[in-house]
């Protein structure tokens, strides 16, 4: 799992990880160009949320994999299509809580919770997490 058949690796600036920490994207890019990925792969698999990779695993052809690089492509691709949406989750979680905190400004928390269908105890634990991390701007599919 160490050669490099296409040579050498793809810059850090062509891969599409802004879903991932700074300090972890040149480790990543590397492990996906090792692996005989394209940037354009893993934006791909981003943009359309991993249905390719998907539809392709249920043709059962033995020789799904090959259009992603073979298992390991594929693995790695559906990894970041894995941290992508648990980044959006994170990015929108972030965001109701500030909307949650906003609420509790004007109103009880028994009507925040009525109105949101949760217990009361849910809205002060919705309203903890209001940090703004560095979230991506725009999803993924947006920027094509």
């Amino acid at each position: 799992m160490t050669s490099q058949p296409r040579g050498d690796s793809t810059p850090i600036d062509n891969w599409p990880l802004g879903h991932r920490p700074a300090e972890q994207r040149a480790a990543i890019a590397a492990r996906l160009s090792e692996a005989g990925l394209e940037p354009e792969q893993l934006a791909s698999a981003l943009a359309d949320g991993g249905d390719a990779l998907y539809a392709a695993s249920r043709t059962g052809s033995d020789e799904w994999t090959h259009a992603f690089a073979g298992p390991l492509g594929v693995a790695l691709l559906a990894a970041e299509v894995s941290a992508l949406a648990a980044h959006l989750n994170s990015r929108a979680s972030a965001v109701r809580a500030l909307a949650v905190d906003a609420l509790l400004d004007d109103y009880s928390a028994v009507a925040v919770a009525s109105a949101l269908g949760v217990s009361r105890q849910k809205v002060y634990d919705i309203s903890k997490g209001g940090t703004m991390a560095a979230f991506l701007d725009i999803s993924p599919w947006r920027q094509l």
